[in-house]
């Protein structure tokens, strides 16, 4: 009899709660079968919340698609009659600009427009990309903070604050290299150039900080000190990005207005020297707008015609660099 009780005493302790295989206390359904219980999915959002996100990010990004479609539309109405009425040579490449005798021809605000441009990416670019290098692989502690803040009022100055600086400071200046009123060429360069910092700068430092540390680390590896490894081997990674920076510049600059207004002299003429005068299409734009009327009206808004297909034309050069750079 003791036998036997001790039989069942041992049988019980091996089909105990702890043994393997057994199920769990209490397992719903399928305790005598040993099937684990049921997890439960994560409860789902509200449907009628994830509605109403979608209908609203839809929005957004059809209202931004609108305006600009919208403006699209506006111009090419209200612009190209102007163009078919002028004469589309006549409009783009007539040396003239004079609305009161029907005398339409942008030629020399195209031209001027290019020159400023120029001369604001040879001014803004060498000290933004050096900056830009500066900045991400050489300033550490207060010294890099100070410069990124600098940077950043740079940015945030209003291109009428940058007209009265050019006008004050840069106009002077450039009277003393020559004849003139300095009101020129050389002195809307120089400004665009001074605004186009902060574009080059911070674009170019996002694509130097981009390249994977392996690179730089593997020309130490080498035996490269550190400005070789930056310039020789971090700044050629970061090539198109740094492509990017300059075309995003470009295009500051060939859409600037006010700052442009203040120093460029704004004659409509093809300046025959960095210390002549100029007018780009932005600033004819602004100049006589206000009271234009009928095909000299129409013919300013032909002029914002070209000077959109400018923009798109860069629009679609950094598209370009920047799938040749995910490529690589």
């Amino acid at each position: 009899m003791l036998f036997s009780l001790l039989s069942e005493l041992s049988a019980g302790a091996a089909g105990g709660p702890g043994a393997p295989g057994a199920p769990a206390a209490g397992a719903p359904g399928g305790a005598a079968s040993g099937t684990p219980a049921p997890v439960r999915a994560p409860k789902r959002p509200h449907a009628l919340r994830e509605g109403v996100a979608r209908v609203l990010f839809a929005t957004a990004a059809a209202l931004s698609i609108a305006a600009v479609a919208l403006i699209c539309l506006f111009l090419l109405v209200n612009g190209v009659p102007a163009m078919a009425k002028i004469g589309l040579p006549e409009f783009l490449f007539g040396m003239t600009w004079r609305p009161a005798n029907d005398l339409f021809g942008i030629f020399p605000m195209i031209v001027g427009s290019l020159y400023v441009t120029a001369g604001a990416i040879v001014v803004g670019v060498p000290g933004g990309l050096l900056t830009a290098v500066y900045l991400s692989r050489f300033a550490r502690g207060r010294v890099g903070s100070f410069l990124r803040s600098g940077v950043e009022l740079l940015a945030g100055i209003p291109s009428v604050v940058y007209g009265f600086f050019g006008l004050v400071v840069i106009v002077p200046f450039v009277r003393l290299l020559g004849p003139g009123t300095g009101l020129s060429v050389l002195a809307a360069s120089l400004i665009l150039g001074i605004m186009i910092l902060p574009t080059i700068i911070t674009v170019a430092q996002s694509a130097l900080d981009a390249v994977p540390a392996r690179y730089y680390e593997g020309a130490l590896a080498l035996g490269v000190d550190h400005e070789h490894a930056v310039f020789k081997v971090v700044a050629p990674a970061a090539a198109s990005g740094i492509m990017a920076a300059i075309v995003l510049g470009l295009g500051r600059a060939i859409g600037e207005t006010m700052a442009v207004v203040m120093v460029a002299g704004n004659m409509p003429i093809i300046p025959d020297s960095l210390l002549s005068g100029v007018r780009t299409m932005t600033a004819n734009i602004v100049l006589e707008m206000g009271y234009a009327a009928d095909l000299h009206r129409e013919a300013l808004i032909a002029t914002g015609v070209v000077l959109f297909v400018f923009v798109l034309l860069t629009t679609m050069l950094l598209s370009v660099i920047r799938k040749r750079g995910e490529a690589r």
